[in-house]
């Protein structure tokens, strides 16, 4: 009789278990959220995108969006973008979006180019948006004084547009869920970066 044969059924099972035993599991790397953006740089981002198809693109507007479920960005950024471009050699235009997150089927993240689309109006070049969204927000936020108290807990709407009252594209702080709603806004000059007038 072998007084050994136990012993190396033993081992074997021991060894037959450390080999069928799961591995260690991985520690999981926590990412960092995703920083929002200023206004001048999703504009610049997607302008690089627009270019690509069309040399001469030009600035229409552009406007924050609010996406549900992500924390309040800080004053003068936002998670997303969504910008307008147009030819003047192919008289058409563009909407782009520029996002952090990805919330399909209605956004993607990064710059994405909607259909091109007919269009006549006034459009700008890029080169004339000098000023970020932050500083333009604290010109507007200086100016708003004790008009903007009340709406401390509400959403910052940002707009750059071409007004007909100003010589350069203004940027627009917007204090509310949207502009027809509101009852505060102030304007910017996106170039100087100098207040422009308050609409109440």
């Amino acid at each position: 009789m072998n007084r050994f044969a136990p012993k190396t059924g033993c081992l074997a099972l021991c060894l037959l278990a450390a080999c069928s035993a799961p591995p260690p599991a991985a520690e999981k790397k926590t990412e960092p959220p995703p920083e929002p953006l200023t206004g001048l740089s999703a504009l610049f981002h997607m302008y690089q995108v627009a270019r690509a198809t069309w040399a001469d693109a030009q600035v229409v507007k552009m406007s924050s969006m609010r996406l549900d479920g992500l924390p309040s960005a800080p004053r003068g950024e936002a998670a997303a973008w969504e910008a307008t471009f147009y030819s003047p050699s192919v008289g058409r235009a563009r909407s782009y979006t520029d996002s952090i997150v990805e919330l399909l089927p209605e956004l993607h993240k990064d710059v994405f180019a909607g259909p091109q689309q007919e269009f006549n109006g006034d459009s700008f070049p890029i080169a004339a948006v000098k000023t970020d969204t932050e500083s333009a927000f604290r010109t507007a936020l200086a100016r708003a004084g004790k008009a903007a108290e009340p709406f401390a807990d509400q959403p910052v709407l940002i707009l750059l547009e071409k007004n007909p009252k100003y010589p350069d594209p203004a940027w627009r702080i917007v204090w509310g869920e949207s502009v027809s709603t509101s009852t505060l806004s102030i304007f910017v000059d996106a170039s100087t970066g100098e207040y422009l007038g308050t609409m109440h």
